[in-house]
């Protein structure tokens, strides 16, 4: 089963090619540049490079947020496309969910987080089960300090993972002391064949209702309907 997984939802782009339980390729960025002339120039060469044709691909998995509003659209916009030109399944994974997997070796509970400005993140909290991420608190939209003393209340060692950590590690210390315990950077960034691998047990979703998941309004659309009173 060849599955081509795509995450486009923050400033990391990750396209990854595996079958069955082997990693064929795998291609990360982690540059200031554009994703939506980036993507599929990356994915046509992952394909060429592992000597794979598009029609054998058998499942397209892609992160469908929270992250960059536009980034998480270009993702999902080119997996459903994919999907629905070649007749294959389509498969949704938090992007959230794929960062935590980063930490599947400590010994404690996993926030992964993006930095969704004010003070505010987009995180979850994750436990790994055996071989498998279990989500102990659902994705959400909180302020880092406020998601820091919920967090207090379990009393357990918690891994914090992501390339915004360092911006919300004084609120996360303050509140959780020795508690709070930060990753190696060189485990800031999602690796797109966790997100293959996640996305082998999940579900088929339907391509034409398969939506982005941003967990919060875009800030013009929220004003937009503000001013309609809705």
């Amino acid at each position: 089963m060849k599955v081509l997984a795509i995450d486009t939802s923050n400033f990391t782009l990750g396209i990854a090619l595996v079958n069955g339980n082997h990693v064929i390729g795998e291609y990360t960025t982690n540059l200031k540049k554009n994703h939506s002339v980036r993507v599929m120039p990356a994915i046509e060469t992952l394909l060429r490079d592992c000597d794979t044709k598009p029609k054998e691909l058998t499942k397209i998995v892609v992160a469908q947020g929270p992250g960059s509003y536009t980034g998480v659209r270009i993702g999902v916009t080119i997996a459903k496309s994919l999907a629905w030109t070649l007749q294959i399944p389509l498969s949704g994974v938090s992007s959230l969910e794929v960062l935590a997997a980063n930490g599947r070796y400590f010994n404690g509970l996993i926030s992964p987080l993006f930095d969704a400005r004010r003070g505010q993140i987009y995180t979850g909290l994750y436990e790994m089960e055996k071989d498998s991420l279990k989500t102990v608190i659902e994705d959400c939209n909180i302020l880092s300090s406020e998601w820091a003393n919920q967090l207090k209340e379990l009393n357990r060692p918690v891994l914090f993972v992501g390339q915004d950590v360092d911006i919300h590690r004084d609120a996360i210390t303050d509140a959780l002391g020795e508690l709070a315990v930060f990753a190696p950077v060189q485990s800031y960034n999602s690796r797109p064949s966790e997100l293959a691998f996640i996305g082998l047990d999940k579900a088929e979703v339907d391509v034409h209702q398969f939506v982005p998941n941003y967990i919060r309004m875009a800030e013009a659309e929220a004003k937009w309907l503000e001013q309609q009173g809705k």
